[in-house]
């Protein structure tokens, strides 16, 4: 249910930049009057089981990540991104499979449950940095009531290893963030509602389809404004924890190593729309009413978004995408350096 967290998630994710390069980019995070930085990190680097291809170490570095935050007064989100298994089959779960196989296994979900203890275990009292816990990124519910099934009882599950670490009634103070498992807000109506410090993650984007792509700039705009109701009105705090002022799906291997885009027509079975070369690439090669266009979306969702209780855009930087970057926007001006200056106040009437 809700109550007294107060603080806006004027958020970005801090995935994918390598861990020697992290401690400068803090700084201007910090500047840019950003509070939270999401840190996505494998199952792989708690444990691993015998014949999995994983190489552990992640640790030290998430704990040098967590101190270069708490010197510039950032908060953090330490996000379970990828299970045993396979919790969605996508690449950045870690394995890349046709079919998830985490429901599938008692093991798995068992693995999955131990490692959630330890985290837990591990930012109970730290709550001052480590303000937030998510379980897991993006549950595969759209595969039918088996893995929904299993993920409620998993957020059911976290949240008391997350909440009540201590073996007692003593509760922690970090926040449980669960993902929506790519079902609509009302299917989730209810859930949680007799809980405290839980929080519903939906991520947000408009480019994994044929129509997704062929949509007018205009029609970009229009759906993240009619995003609003369902985000203010939800029972639960709803943070937008992954979302882009991209609007097509150029990125290189954004949908796989190797696989092409829709946009284009190169993605298996999609149609052209159009040249993804203006679309994609370097932030000094796109053209004025391209950048006008990323401003104008990105302000549109900021707007939209924070109807609910906040956002975390994936991804402060990219490797060859400024589209995505949020780090890029800021240095061509598509992105404010006050995340609450707005050219466009009024885009979404």
């Amino acid at each position: 249910m809700k109550g007294n967290f107060t603080t806006p998630c004027y958020l970005r994710d801090f995935s994918e930049v390598p861990q020697r390069s992290v401690q400068p980019e803090f700084l201007p995070a910090y500047h840019s009057l950003l509070n939270h930085v999401r840190i996505p990190i494998g199952y792989w680097a708690f444990e691993v089981s015998d014949g999995e291809p994983f190489i552990q170490g992640q640790l030290p570095y998430l704990e040098k990540a967590l101190g270069w935050a708490a010197s510039y007064g950032l908060k953090v989100i330490v996000d379970l991104h990828g299970a045993p298994g396979s919790q969605n089959g996508f690449d950045n779960s870690g394995q890349k499979k046709d079919y998830p196989e985490w429901h599938t296994q008692q093991s798995y979900i068992d693995r999955t449950n131990n490692i959630m203890k330890t985290i837990a275990s591990m930012y109970r009292d730290r709550a001052d940095v480590v303000a937030t816990i998510a379980p897991l990124n993006e549950p595969a519910g759209y595969r039918g009531s088996d893995v929904l099934s299993v993920t409620k009882q998993y957020w059911l599950d976290s949240y008391g290893n997350v909440r009540y670490p201590y073996g007692s009634s003593r509760q922690s103070n970090n926040l449980v963030l669960v993902h929506d498992a790519f079902q609509p807000l009302s299917y989730w109506n209810n859930f949680g509602s007799n809980l405290d410090g839980v929080a519903m993650d939906t991520h947000i984007y408009q480019m994994f389809s044929d129509e997704e792509n062929a949509r007018s700039n205009d029609e970009h705009i229009s759906v993240a404004c009619d995003k609003a109701s369902s985000l203010s009105s939800f029972h639960l705090w709803t943070i937008v924890g992954e979302w882009t002022p991209a609007a097509t799906d150029c990125a290189k291997y954004l949908n796989g190593r190797g696989v092409g885009s829709r946009y284009d027509g190169s993605y298996p079975g999609s149609s052209r729309v159009g040249s993804c070369s203006s679309r994609t690439g370097s932030g000094s090669t796109f053209s004025s009413s391209y950048k006008t266009f990323l401003r104008k979306y990105w302000e549109a969702q900021v707007i939209t978004y924070e109807k609910g209780d906040g956002w975390i855009q994936w991804t402060w930087k990219a490797e060859n995408a400024d589209e995505w970057t949020y780090q890029a926007g800021l240095t061509y001006g598509w992105i404010p350096q006050d995340p609450t200056n707005h050219q466009y106040p009024n885009i979404c009437g």
